[in-house]
């Protein structure tokens, strides 16, 4: 492709030069003239010559002559033709003229087929049926189609064909009517901070509609500009080829410039500027954070207060600064305690919002054991700095923390505190002396002391020296022991501001003694009128332990005579014996006997215990009959009472509705008196106690 590089006369003396071409393998040269001449006025005669346009004749068929097959004519391929798109006209504009060499002899007709013809896009191809001459209709666009593949054919009046068809190619030449394209107007790339020179960055891609196989399609890139121009103006290169760019100079730091923008150009005729189009786009680069800068605390040394025995509180706030982004690994803080707490009593947590270091208590702390705490600390990011940073990876500082005294509670020592104590202790026996402490040794303050639970109300104790003593006989068989103990919660409270209180309990555990004598068990039994074949059997009820308790001895008394003459009691064992009757037969009724039980306590315990026998009569099998059983069920006074008393209590509610209803029926019919059944009832005065 020659183009005039400048506006230049043609005369004479530029009229022809020559132009070199040279094989670099083989090291052939070749050469060609050029000739430059001015268009000639268009007259009627260069038209005619300009008509003369090539012509395309059919090959010669193989004919027969003198019996034999001789071909007349040697056949060729016809070469494509070559047509610029774009192409200004005048249209039709004639291409080649097609022949037959029987148009001598025949009256021939000639048309063409094929796309762009008589098939989609029609029109475009004609042909002049007569002189075979073809043309092009308008301008051809090689962007939408780039070849024709026509076919020629020739056939006389009667439609007879008279050639074979030929084929003809029209190849559309490229012009430079399109220029490069960008896949997106705006593209992001990202680069570390840090890079070094070389780094790949992103590519960019422009597509040119022309021929990409010649100069119209051959594209190169570079950088219009770029913003900022910190810390150097080129800080990227662009492959012209293929569009990747690259670092081509060190010092990215984020923390300075964090984005670049780049103009990048596409030219296509291999990036000519003077006959190649451009376009252009815009490339965003991010630098992005890496871990260069660690986290440096804002003081050397941080303050706090905590009240003792208290957890879960923030003790003090420590800050530090980061360069990095924020919210990144690179910029999040985590802390750690390196020294001055041996027993983890404090935990470092870090805010995400602020990223400082929240120091807060997780044990409790006692003032009278720690008064000051000095805390090494230090801070470091989630990911390890990058590598060649010069600075530290950590940085460290130091806590000062106070600790506050405050009130706390006295508290009992021992707690519970157990006595042993035997029961029957008379009031006014000083059992023992229960003390708090009070764990303020720093603190001048007294303790007093006061009852808080007491069920028997058998204690009290001395306000100032915390001695119990008792106000009532401690019994082991009262309702509010169990398991012979006694509990008792006692109170201790100081003078502190504000006064605090804690509490202590007391167990006393009841040693038993001899103090409750035996009883018969059951207390009532019955017994047929004959001794056979009924016999009572009898235990003792002892609410001591042992070894107050049983075994037990079983007798009669002397007095009455008539129990032992009527009566014979038989030990089976250490707790149980056997009471029969000594007569033949007894009369039915209540007897009551009286069993004289003694324990085995040191000194044992006498006690005579009566039990209420009813005698009745027996059927055969030994059991009491229906009537006597009645009889021999021996209601008390108090039950036989109370079934009579609500016996007369239904008879009167019986009586009383009786009476009512009477009364109400002598109502009705003196309210019906009074009104004449002859008489309007509009003329009597009704009373019908209603609202």
């Amino acid at each position: 492709m020659v183009y005039a590089v400048r506006s230049f006369p043609l005369s004479s003396e530029h009229a022809k030069f020559l132009i070199y071409a040279q094989d670099k393998e083989t090291q052939e040269k070749w050469q060609v003239a050029v000739k430059l001449s001015l268009k000639p006025t268009l007259t009627e005669e260069s038209v005619k010559e300009s008509a003369e346009v090539e012509e395309i004749v059919f090959p010669r068929q193989f004919s027969k002559h003198s019996g034999h097959l001789q071909r007349q004519k040697r056949d060729w391929v016809i070469p494509p033709i070559n047509l610029p798109e774009n192409s200004r006209g005048p249209f039709p504009q004639e291409l080649v003229r097609i022949r037959s060499d029987r148009d001598k002899n025949l009256s021939l007709r000639y048309s063409v087929t094929g796309p762009g013809a008589d098939q989609p896009p029609t029109g475009i191809f004609i042909i002049n049926p007569i002189s075979g001459q073809l043309s092009v209709t308008k301008p051809l666009d090689r962007e939408q189609i780039a070849r024709f593949h026509l076919r020629a054919h020739a056939v006389d009046i009667n439609g007879n064909q008279v050639e074979n068809p030929i084929d003809i190619v029209i190849n559309v030449i490229d012009m430079n009517d399109n220029r490069p394209e960008f896949l997106h107007q705006v593209w992001n790339g990202t680069v570390p901070e840090g890079s070094k020179p070389g780094t790949y960055v992103m590519t960019v891609t422009a597509i040119d509609a022309d021929d990409p196989n010649a100069l119209n399609g051959m594209l190169r890139y570079r950088i219009v500009s770029q913003a900022p121009s910190t810390p150097s103006p080129n800080m990227f290169t662009i492959n012209n080829e293929t569009g990747d760019i690259i670092t081509v100079a060190a010092g990215l730091d984020r923390e300075k410039v964090q984005q670049y923008t780049l103009i990048i150009q596409a030219t296509d005729m291999e990036g000519n500027p003077t006959y190649g189009l451009s376009n252009t786009a815009t490339a965003v680069i991010t630098v992005t954070d890496v871990n260069d800068n660690p986290p440096e605390f804002t003081a050397m040394t941080f303050y706090g207060e905590v009240p003792e025995n208290r957890v879960d509180i923030i003790v003090a706030n420590l800050t530090v600064t980061d360069k990095d982004q924020p919210h990144t690994p690179a910029w999040n803080a985590v802390y750690r305690i390196s020294g001055g707490d041996p027993t983890g009593r404090f935990a470092i947590q870090t805010d995400p919002n602020s990223n400082d270091g929240l120091v807060t208590v997780v044990k409790p702390i006692d003032f009278e054991t720690n008064r000051m705490f000095v805390l090494t600390v230090a801070a470091e990011n989630q990911v390890p700095l990058a590598k060649g940073i010069q600075h530290p990876p950590q940085s460290t500082a130091t806590v000062s923390v106070t600790v506050i005294d405050v009130n706390e509670n006295p508290y009992f020592a021992p707690n519970p505190k157990i006595i042993r104590q035997e029961e029957g202790l008379h009031a006014g026996t000083m059992l023992t002396t229960f003390t708090a402490q009070d764990p303020d040794r720093y603190m001048q303050q007294n303790i007093r002391y006061t009852k808080l639970s007491d069920p028997a109300n058998w204690l009290k104790i001395d306000p100032v020296n915390g001695q119990i003593t008792t106000i009532a006989v401690l019994d082991r068989e009262s309702p509010n022991v169990k398991n012979n103990i006694y509990n008792a919660t006692f109170l201790a409270s100081d003078n502190g501001i504000p006064p605090m209180s804690g509490t202590g309990t007391l167990q006393i555990y009841l040693l038993d003694i001899n103090d409750n004598a035996p009883q018969v068990l059951p207390q009532e039994a019955e017994t047929c009128e004959t001794p056979d074949p009924n016999s009572i059997n009898i235990t003792a009820l002892d609410y001591d332990i042992d070894p107050n308790a049983g075994p037990f001895a079983f007798d009669l008394p002397l007095s009455p005579v008539t129990i032992k003459r009527n009566w014979t009691i038989t030990r089976l064992n250490g707790d149980f014996a056997q009471l029969n009757l000594k007569i033949k037969f007894l009369e039915a009724g209540i007897y009551e006997v009286p069993i004289i039980i003694t324990d085995s306590g040191n000194p044992p315990k006498s006690n005579i215990s009566i039990l209420r026998v009813k005698v009745c009569q027996c059927d055969s099998n030994g059991d009491c009959t229906d009537v006597d059983r009645i009889v021999g069920a021996g209601l008390g006074t108090g039950a036989i009472i109370a079934i009579l008393l609500c016996i007369i209590i239904l008879l009167i509610l019986v009586l009383m509705f009786v009476v009512w209803m009477k009364r109400r029926d002598k109502e009705r019919q003196a309210k019906q008196l009074l009104i004449d059944p002859e008489d309007d009832v509009r003329d009597n005065i009704l009373k019908y106690d209603e609202e």
